[in-house]
């Protein structure tokens, strides 16, 4: 039964991918020339980045400040020179493209749409406590005092042990209040449905 819906799905995009061939060429042209301007934008940062020479410095001279700021510094140009106009061109591309369609393909798509046959896929998650824990981690060392202190100033195993403290703090600031909600939540709620 899958492997006809899959195999249901692949037959339909073949046939998308035949019937509009010469959008699907400036599709792939547009992604390689997103991928290059990405990368391009990438070097173009870490030549000018304010923080650090790129010719002369070293991991020494880098700072969690600094590193904080590169990090900011590298999304923003991302989004200014490679985001907002990647955005507009695959919008208006798209918009375009839709209009053209014949009307059974419009169709065609909203039906597939609500009968719902592509699959979402589940590509794993967890970028979101990765990012909290980057922050959390940053507070730890500014509360430490050590936000704008070289790294080849500590040893690596303070920048090492600080990541397991700071572990340690989101356990207890947030572990120890989830848990006496959890403990009152079964006594008083999910106890009484299990009698």
């Amino acid at each position: 039964m899958e492997n006809t819906e899959e195999l249901s799905e692949e037959e339909f995009w073949k046939g998308i991918i035949k019937k509009h061939t010469n959008e699907f060429i400036v599709l792939i042209i547009a992604c390689v020339c997103l991928i290059i301007g990405a990368l391009l934008v990438l070097f173009w940062i870490i030549e000018i980045n304010p923080f650090v020479n790129p010719r002369t410095g070293t991991f020494n001279d880098w700072t969690l400040n600094y590193i904080v700021g590169f990090i900011i510094l590298l999304i923003l140009g991302e989004l200014l020179f490679v985001g907002v106009p990647a955005g507009l061109f695959f919008g208006v591309g798209g918009y375009l493209w839709w209009r053209k369609l014949p009307e059974e393909e419009r169709q065609e798509f909203k039906e597939r749409d609500k009968k719902g046959t592509h699959r979402k896929k589940d590509y794993g998650s967890g970028g979101g406590f990765s990012f909290f824990m980057f922050i959390d981690y940053c507070i730890y060392i500014a509360v430490d005092g050590n936000y704008n202190t070289p790294l080849g100033d500590k040893s690596f195993s303070y920048w090492i042990y600080s990541c397991f403290l700071t572990l340690m703090w989101i356990v207890i600031v947030f572990g120890i209040p989830l848990a006496i909600i959890l403990l009152i939540v079964y006594f008083t709620k999910w106890r009484k449905k299990i009698e």
